[in-house]
């Protein structure tokens, strides 16, 4: 072991013993003293938590006091965990949950005689249970970003199509209608991009998605033999989770897309990337998250779009879609614990929370503002979409992808049949997962 993960994990240890004192005497107020400032680390835009800031501390006779710095995602790990060895931590993180298997040993569990674990699910929606374990609640949510479906109302119409897919198996019809090809069958528009991976956006949360609404969990976490850590694994191969049986079918669906055999050939890799492709009206539907209708809406003016929940599998018992979801967890090196959890608390009350809504244009995370719904005609769907949204625990979300990228194009390229692509990803997904 080097000087430095020496050093590093006797801070680490340092910040357990402190994190546990601290909780030990825990009240979950600081009523008798003037709440002192907090500095918050996360990905989301420093212009947005700053501006919701302001406005909770218009109605509040005491201020809050947020240092929030903004890092880049792909910098974040590297930065936190630096700044803990110099002991220059935050007192805060904004955290998604398929990273806080990553830095659970960095954050301080909110016990569950503070919040309880029966209160946490009756407030939270379905996918913020992936910040529970054993110890307590790791995060508290704050925002989701569900995926949802955008799809091109004018080319619908032109093709006589009265409303958008609501299912996936819909998509057989509609590509004799939307899916138009040259003479020498080379695409020129199309009903959906899916069977590729580079030239899809969100590809690894699209199939994820596939996995998920199939019954597949992606991953799995337990707890070790000697009750001291957490391990997660690969759900994807794993007989305990009907493995291949669940992600089996959701794979070949992915993959018929980019088949010149199939009668559903829509999409291959030399097209734009989707995103791009929807834009200038050649692809029919697009798969984006819902923080991407302004953009949308910037790029081409002219289109006449709508937005839809994703399509589900018609009979399937698992209704779901895939959505970025960010959680504050409070850092072993915070000050101040009990101020920390305070101050984290007031960003997440309902009256406070109607003003990210406004700010960001996106779905609550609480179920009883979901309840309320929205008479927005996209902020319904998107409501809609937050109720159902998942996702899984992950380690290193840029490495995921690869893997894969990897099985499906092992796939498409004939190198291995789709079991094969199943069993030897789910084999390096599993590798990369207990790399920590």
């Amino acid at each position: 072991m080097s000087k430095f993960q020496i050093i590093t994990t006797a801070l680490f240890i340092i910040f357990i013993v402190a994190g546990l004192i601290a909780f030990a005497t825990f009240r979950g107020k600081n009523s008798q003293n003037m709440l002192p400032a907090i500095s918050i680390w996360g990905t989301l835009p420093s212009n947005l938590i700053d501006q919701y800031v302001n406005k909770i501390n218009i109605s509040r006779s005491e201020a809050l006091k947020i240092n929030y710095t903004e890092i880049k995602e792909a910098d974040f790990d590297k930065t936190f965990v630096e700044a803990l060895a110099r002991g220059q931590g935050p007192d805060a993180i904004l955290i998604p949950p398929d990273l806080i298997h990553r830095h659970e040993d960095k954050i301080i569990p909110i016990p569950y005689t503070v919040f309880s674990e029966r209160d946490f699910r009756n407030t939270f929606i379905e996918q913020s249970e992936l910040y529970l374990n054993k110890n307590g609640i790791l995060a508290l949510p704050f925002i989701v970003n569900p995926l949802v479906m955008y799809w091109n109302r004018d080319s619908f119409t032109n093709a006589g199509i009265a409303t958008y897919p609501r299912y996936w198996d819909e998509f057989t019809a509609l590509g004799t209608k939307l899916t138009v090809k040259d003479v020498n069958s080379n695409i020129r528009k199309s009903v959906i991009a899916l069977g590729e991976f580079a030239n899809i956006n969100h590809a690894r949360e699209i199939l994820g998605t596939l996995f998920l609404q199939s019954g597949n969990p992606v991953t799995y976490r337990e707890t070790s033999t000697d009750g001291n850590s957490t391990i997660v694994s690969s759900a994807l191969g794993d007989r305990s989770y009907r493995g291949s049986a669940t992600s089996l079918p959701a794979l070949n669906f992915f993959t018929k897309f980019s088949n010149p055999s199939n009668p559903d050939y829509s999409w291959n890799r030399s097209l734009p990337n989707s995103k791009s492709s929807f834009l200038s009206g050649n692809l029919a539907t697009y798969f984006g998250f819902a923080s991407e209708i302004n953009d949308i809406k910037q790029k081409n003016p002219n289109m006449d779009f709508d937005i839809s929940p994703l399509p589900q599998i018609r009979g399937g018992k698992y209704r779901s879609t895939y959505a970025l979801m960010y959680g504050f967890s409070i850092v072993r090196s915070a000050v101040d614990t009990n101020s920390t959890y305070t101050i984290i608390s007031a960003l997440l009350a309902p009256e406070s929370l109607k003003d990210m809504i406004e700010l960001s244009y996106l779905p609550p995370v609480r179920r009883d503002m979901i309840a309320t719904g929205s008479t927005d005609p996209y902020l319904s769907i998107f409501f809609d979409s937050a109720l159902i949204s998942k996702s899984w625990l992950d380690t290193d979300k840029a490495e995921s992808y690869m893997i894969f990228q990897d099985m499906v194009e092992s796939v498409t390229s004939g190198k291995r049949i789709p079991s094969q692509a199943i069993q030897q990803g789910s084999d390096e997904f599993d590798i990369s997962l207990k790399k920590i």
